[in-house]
């Protein structure tokens, strides 16, 4: 009997150390388990805000464990259509792109969906593919408060010029809609120019310089981005934010320092970093088998010299 009994117990003890080592060489415990490992193909990374994207991203990934990727496509759609393929190739676990045109961007998304690879759109969405989820400011809403913003600064009557971002891409698209449909309430403010200046500051430079000689009794400015803003401020020189205003959009630490300092009249801060982070948060709960909201909507706030400290 009890040599029977022992022998029972010595045949347990080696199946579970098999089941043990069998387990083992799978995924691995969870000190060796590998790596998940996804692509982010970023629009460009000579802006401000791409940066504090880029950088929310790669803390997030480290804090999940997983290992990522970044691709700068230099504002390049046939450069992001190939790093797209790329990651493509190597079968990522998630795809994370914030595109440079959103209808671009959409055969080369569209097959990434074919090859079982989830994506998850930031910043911008994608037209014309179906993507998992799309982690965005609310431009919309933030183009309505930048009306807001400028038509109270300028008491609801003047001329104002429209400095539009990257033409194709949503956030454009969407701030610019939101402007519209904000400053209709104030039938005294005329808009004598709308003109792209591709979310970039020395061409923001060029056009607010161009305008201003053709409409010198410039009042107001609203540029879809900071760094047009920071651009349109160098142009008018002493002008900006006195007899001129100019309103940014983004938040970034420039144009806050700008803000305090009374050369931009205001913006509508983002939250670039965060919006890095929940776009690998929310494709490491894809890879987790989770369901997500197809819509993931990031507030916005405007920014003044009276509550800048709060952002700086």
């Amino acid at each position: 009997m009890s040599k029977r009994k022992n022998t029972s117990v010595v045949v347990v003890a080696t199946a579970v150390a098999l089941t043990a080592s069998a387990c083992g060489s799978g995924s691995g415990s969870s000190g060796g388990k590998e790596k998940a490992k996804l692509g982010f193909a970023i629009s460009a990374l000579n802006q401000p805000f791409m940066t504090q994207m880029k950088k929310g991203a790669e803390e997030e990934a480290k804090a999940q464990g997983a290992e990522i990727t970044v691709q700068d496509a230099q504002e390049d759609a046939s450069t992001q259509a190939n790093q797209v393929q790329n990651f493509t190739s190597k079968n990522v676990k998630a795809l994370i792109i914030n595109p440079v045109d959103s209808d671009a961007a959409g055969p080369s998304v569209k097959a990434a969906a074919n090859a079982n690879i989830p994506v998850v759109a930031v910043d911008r969405g994608v037209n014309k593919a179906e993507v998992k989820t799309t982690v965005a400011s609310d431009n919309v809403d933030g183009g309505k408060m930048a009306a807001k913003s400028l038509a109270d600064q300028l008491g609801g009557k003047g001329k104002i010029l429209v400095l539009r971002g990257q033409v194709g891409t949503s956030s454009s698209r969407e701030r610019a809609k939101g402007f519209a449909e904000g400053i209709k309430k104030y039938p005294g403010i005329k808009i004598v120019a709308k003109q792209p200046a591709n979310f970039l500051r020395d061409k923001g430079l060029d056009v607010t310089t161009n305008v201003m000689q053709a409409h010198p009794d410039l009042d107001g400015i609203f540029a879809e981005n900071d760094e047009m803003a920071l651009g349109a401020a160098k142009a008018l020189g002493s002008k900006s934010g006195g007899d001129v205003k100019v309103v940014g959009f983004d938040g970034t630490p420039e144009a806050l320092k700008a803000v305090k300092k009374g050369t931009l009249s205001s913006t509508v801060a983002q939250q670039p970093a965060e919006l890095g982070k929940m776009a690998v948060r929310n494709a490491m709960r894809i890879i987790d088998g989770s369901t997500v909201d197809p819509k993931i909507k990031v507030p916005v706030k405007v920014v003044t010299k009276k509550n800048v400290e709060r952002f700086s």
